[in-house]
């Protein structure tokens, strides 16, 4: 039986009490929780950790958008760099603790952070989706094209729903991550197990 791996992405819109609220009921389905919490200073992110390892969650599925520096201090899984970040490669050589994912758009840049010795890549946004309005979604043929086009780990994000995580997977992606379709939802735990439900074939 395959498994695509699930990751949950906080949205920046709840508060800290809620988040680790509905983290630690989670966490149990979910490979990784990625930490992408724009306004948090790295105190905050840290006492953020904290928080989310008293409901029991482990350090090695969390994952922190961007701040390598509270990334490696926290002894987390791992960083997840965008555009503007240091580069994978300067992250790689430093901070060779860390899994480093890389939010690619485009093949280029998929190949670039292949280059870069990126251990992932997380490629979207694949479908429509509210958190991008007005930007044309990429679609499953791109997705498709990337997975082919590079050897390691591609997860899917952006409008990936349960109805359609399994057209994901027949693309070539090792999983999908889900911001709002989970953080948003009125009952996380439900959706997450609807996403789990899927994945599991």
């Amino acid at each position: 039986m395959y498994k695509g791996d699930l990751h949950i992405v906080s949205t920046g819109k709840q508060s800290t009490k809620r988040l680790v609220e509905i983290a630690s009921q989670i966490h149990p389905y979910l490979d990784a929780f990625h930490i992408r919490e724009k306004n948090c200073t790295a105190s905050l992110l840290m006492d953020l950790i904290s928080q989310l390892e008293q409901k029991r969650m482990p350090r090695s599925k969390i994952i922190i958008n961007d701040r390598v520096d509270a990334a490696y201090i926290s002894k987390v899984k791992g960083v997840q760099l965008t555009n503007h970040s240091i580069s994978v490669k300067l992250v790689k050589n430093n901070f060779s603790p860390l899994q480093v994912g890389s939010s690619v758009h485009s093949l280029e840049e998929a190949k670039a952070a292949e280059r870069g010795k990126a251990d992932y890549l997380l490629f979207g946004h694949v479908f429509p989706t509210n958190s991008k309005a007005g930007l044309q979604a990429k679609g499953l043929k791109q997705l498709e094209e990337i997975c082919k086009s590079v050897s390691i780990p591609v997860i899917a994000i952006g409008g990936v729903k349960p109805d359609n995580i399994r057209d994901v997977i027949d693309s070539g992606a090792s999983g999908a991550a889900v911001m709002s379709g989970v953080m948003d939802a009125p009952d996380p735990l439900r959706e997450v197990q609807a996403y789990c439900a899927k994945l599991a074939f």
